[in-house]
């Protein structure tokens, strides 16, 4: 069984524990992506770390555009709960890339394809290099926005 699975089902246990309401649901809800993730397909199977970490990000994405979404609607505690559902799963997550960071890894991936020279249409290239190396601590978006403000 996977490390980062073992240790969620380790931290629900404590949550309920404790009563933490926040954290049990949060963590209870990531778990259930989990096993989702797990058994879609025709086939069932035990997800990697590597696997989790991506269900996590999406989930923490999903809570950061459902933050926004209430933010905008006039629902500020629904905000609230969202973004303090993101922070507990943002702490399972690798730590974010900064914009420099990214910027040095896309100048890298422009640099080793050879794709300065093909402009925009190298862009999928580029991205192909990016993106293994940035899986879960970088937005796609802010990624390719870059590639694109380099390449173009």
């Amino acid at each position: 069984m996977s490390a980062l699975k073992d240790r969620l089902r380790a931290d629900l246990t404590t949550a309920i524990k404790a009563r933490d309401e926040l954290r049990s649901s949060t963590l209870r809800m990531v778990l259930t992506s989990i096993t989702n993730a797990e058994v879609a397909g025709k086939v069932s199977r035990e997800l990697s770390d590597d696997d989790i970490l991506g269900v996590l990000s999406t989930e923490a994405k999903r809570r950061r555009e459902a933050a926004t979404a209430f933010q905008e609607g006039g629902r500020a505690e629904m905000a609230a709960k969202e973004a303090a559902e993101g922070e507990v799963i943002a702490e399972y997550l690798p730590t974010p890339l900064t914009e420099a960071e990214i910027a040095e890894l896309v100048a890298a991936a422009i640099a080793q394809t050879g794709a300065a020279a093909e402009g925009m249409r190298a862009m999928g290239k580029v991205m192909g290099v990016v993106t293994p190396q940035v899986k879960g601590r970088a937005d796609g978006g802010a990624v390719a926005a870059e590639v694109r403000k380099q390449l173009g």
